[in-house]
């Protein structure tokens, strides 16, 4: 955290598969961090897990068997990844598929226990979009990409592109929902937790869900600021 401040890891692999569970694994991982609306820095590597490389994934990605054969071994990536990482909100796009891997790679790397802990729940940029966006006809990346004006990050289904554009369709996520709901808001900056309550909410709930998120604030801090004052008068 930077001033209290949260900064967002947005992540992204490419893999072998769909599922760990089939035997897929990571071929490549990108992360970008991201800190009061603006990217700070990025992290990217090919990753050897021994799994082989169909010629349909090959195709799609770009990824070959040579690359990885070629690239760092999976433990020493993702132990580098986790420390980059460390403390951020992670951040992903179809982030049930993307945390799986984050979780099962780590735990194969061994990395230590600090760093393994989960975090608090991913933020998911497709489940954000489909709730707050529910006019457009496709909410994949790419789709997504071209209805915003999102840059131009290099060629889809490469981990660090992906990432990229996964964290300028963030922040603008972010900049709607403060235009959005600035009423609701009064001034507060959108929060993880407010993040994470929308992209559970349902689509025509939006503003009652914003609303109830900051009167429980506002009702938490009530408290916080009752126990203070009773802190004080009693010492």
């Amino acid at each position: 955290m930077s001033e209290g401040l949260p900064i967002f890891a947005v992540l992204d692999f490419e893999t072998t598969g769909s599922s760990m569970s089939q035997g897929a694994r990571a071929t490549e991982i990108g992360i970008v961090r991201v800190l009061r609306g603006q990217i700070l820095d990025r992290y990217q590597s090919l990753m050897q897990t021994d799994a082989w490389v169909s010629p349909f994934i090959e195709q799609l990605t770009g990824i070959s068997n040579t690359m990885v054969r070629q690239a760092p071994p999976a433990a020493q990536v993702m132990q580098e990844a986790s420390v980059f990482a460390a403390d951020c909100v992670m951040v992903a796009h179809n982030a049930s598929f993307d945390r799986v891997f984050w979780r099962v790679e780590r735990k194969l790397a061994a990395c230590h226990p600090a760093l393994f802990d989960e975090p608090t729940g991913f933020i998911c940029t497709l489940m954000l979009s489909r709730r707050l966006y529910p006019e457009l006809s496709s909410h994949r990346l790419g789709a997504l990409a071209e209805s915003f004006g999102l840059p131009d990050t290099g060629r889809a289904h490469r981990a660090l592109a992906d990432a990229e554009v996964t964290a300028h369709l963030f922040l603008r996520i972010v900049r709607d929902v403060e235009q959005r709901f600035a009423t609701e808001l009064a001034g507060r900056p959108v929060c993880p937790d407010l993040l994470r309550a929308i992209q559970q909410s349902g689509k025509k709930n939006l503003s009652s869900c914003v609303a109830q998120f900051c009167q429980k604030q506002n009702a938490q801090k009530t408290v916080q600021a009752s126990k203070s004052a009773q802190q004080v008068g009693v010492s």
